[in-house]
């Protein structure tokens, strides 16, 4: 299977954190990069949706209860 860009600009950020770990052990790698791709993820969607809670959860294909507790963790909300 190819990789999609947004895959290959996540590799790329993965190869930058290891080398600047430069030889320290990695800790916590998958919630830090999910963590921070699904922040992104949101505020950008958000965006795009003018602050549309609707919109948002069928740009992002979830539940609008689901964004909304998404959005509090990352506090994203008001």
């Amino acid at each position: 299977m190819e990789e999609n860009e947004l895959a290959a600009c996540v590799r790329k950020s993965l190869n930058r954190y290891f080398k600047d770990l430069d030889g320290e052990e990695p800790v916590g790698i998958y919630e830090m990069a999910i963590l921070a791709l699904e922040k992104t993820l949101l505020t950008y969607i958000m965006d795009r949706a003018e602050g549309n809670q609707t919109r948002a959860s069928e740009m992002l294909g979830i539940n609008r209860n689901t964004l909304r507790k998404k959005l509090k963790q990352h506090g994203l909300s008001d």
